[in-house]
């Protein structure tokens, strides 16, 4: 079965290569067949080689095969190349493997499409083809599929009717599927009229083309300027700066202005990229999401808003522009923070640590535009990502001692950095004790 298949993929090529440039593709034809069905031979066929079959002559005789009738249609999709369909209707006994062998003849439809190969296009007499596509069987309650292919000869009868004779190896594609030969021999019939090309009458010749001196596509007659190349939005005449103002309009004809300007550009005067137009501050440099003007600074504290913490309070470049925290208190709060305490490896406060932390609480009840950040940290004792989990929870436990003493959560964060940010040297007890600490910030923006 491979071989065959290779074979006809072969000639297929072959044939192509005979492809004319010229329109012989056939047109819409329907037909009518006289067809024979052969399920004996194709069995032979299948079990001993063609060559047996041939040798023994061991084929049904004519009127030993299934007779039947078909109506197709044909349509050239190349010059050697037709697509063609057919349903054949016959009463035939079809041997459905592993199926009760039939007694009585019953009614079977096939369906196929197909294509067919020409060794010639149309415009020949005899030509021989090679066909294969795709079909489908019904008999009784019984579908299958299966794949025609096979060799035919095409006679024709003046372009408008073709006599075909065929031949087809019907290969099952399906588990009921039976193969079988299947012979052919018909009429076919082109429908409709043959479309002849529609030639037109030649046009009436050109007028001549009118001047253009300056080949600026504006023709003299309309060109202000017919020796000067120009755009035609100006009559032909020249812009160097294409700013539509004629040059010798143009106060600067070699930079694109407006009118308003006599043809120069708006002016930027304090040169920071904003034409005077858009600019709110035209003399003093400044940026275009201030309209022109410098960013500003308005509590005058020096410190322009965009950086400023606190814009509208006056305060010193150290604090981002916030007033300076008196410095009692940010010693007390550190001071505090010196001196909190947990238990050993745990997150537990030691009560030793209530008193300062409870003068932290008096002194964001006297002072409430401050707020706190609190940071915890590990030595490097211990395994890391234990460390990062304690100084976390140590950080958490300051703060939510802090939010019970009444002040509000949203003026504190809590955050742990584990062994990271160690002040001293991990290698020695003491250094070790400097690192395991928590950090109080305090700030006012």
């Amino acid at each position: 079965m491979k071989k065959i298949i290779l074979s006809v993929l072969a000639v297929i090529g072959f044939i192509y290569s005979f492809a004319q440039t010229t329109d012989n593709k056939k047109r819409s034809a329907i037909g009518v067949h006289f067809t024979l069905t052969d399920f004996k031979t194709a069995a032979d066929l299948r079990k001993s080689g063609l060559s047996y079959v041939l040798r023994k002559g061991d084929y049904t005789n004519l009127s030993l095969m299934d007779p039947g009738l078909g109506i197709s249609y044909w349509k050239g999709l190349t010059n050697q190349i037709d697509f063609s369909s057919m349903a054949n209707f016959s009463f035939l006994k079809y041997p459905v493997p592993n199926k009760p062998v039939p007694t009585i003849d019953a009614f079977t439809i096939n369906l196929d499409a197909n294509l067919n190969f020409k060794m010639l296009p149309d415009n020949y007499w005899v030509v021989p083809y090679l066909t294969a596509g795709l079909g489908a069987t019904k008999y009784k309650g019984y579908y299958s599929a299966y794949m025609p292919l096979g060799a035919g000869l095409q006679v024709s009868l003046f372009n408008e009717a073709f006599i075909m004779v065929n031949t087809q190896y019907r290969v099952p594609v399906t588990s009921l599927g039976a193969y079988n030969l299947f012979h052919s021999i018909g009429i076919v019939g082109v429908i409709g009229k043959k479309k002849e090309p529609v030639v037109l009458p030649p046009p009436p010749p050109l007028p001549p083309p009118p001047v253009d001196t300056d080949k600026d596509g504006v023709i003299d007659s309309l060109d202000a300027c017919p020796t000067v190349p120009g755009p035609a939005s100006l009559n032909g005449c020249p812009d160097s700066d294409g700013d539509g103002i004629l040059d010798k309009d143009d106060a600067c004809p070699n930079k694109p202005g407006t009118v308003k300007y006599k043809g120069c550009p708006i002016p930027d005067t304090d040169g920071d990229g904003i034409n005077d137009e858009e600019d709110k501050c035209p003399t003093v440099a400044g940026l275009a999401r201030y309209q022109g003007c410098p960013i500003p600074d308005t509590d005058g504290d020096g410190i322009n808003d965009e950086e400023d913490k606190c814009p509208a309070v006056a305060g010193v470049a150290e604090n981002f522009g916030c007033p300076k925290i008196d410095e009692a208190i940010v010693k007390k709060i550190e001071y505090a923070a010196k001196n909190v305490y947990f238990a050993t490896g745990k997150y537990t406060l030691l009560s030793k640590s209530f008193k300062p932390l409870n003068d932290v609480v008096k002194i964001m009840a006297e002072h409430t535009e401050l707020k706190l950040d609190i940071s915890g940290h590990t030595d490097n004792t211990g395994d890391a990502t234990k460390n990062q989990a304690l100084s976390q929870n140590r950080a958490k436990a300051v703060l939510d001692y802090l939010v019970k003493k009444g002040v509000a959560a949203d003026r504190i964060t809590s955050a742990g950095y584990g062994q990271d940010q160690p002040v001293a040297d991990n290698k020695t007890a003491a250094g070790r004790a400097k690192n395991r600490r928590v950090e109080i910030k305090v700030r006012n923006y």
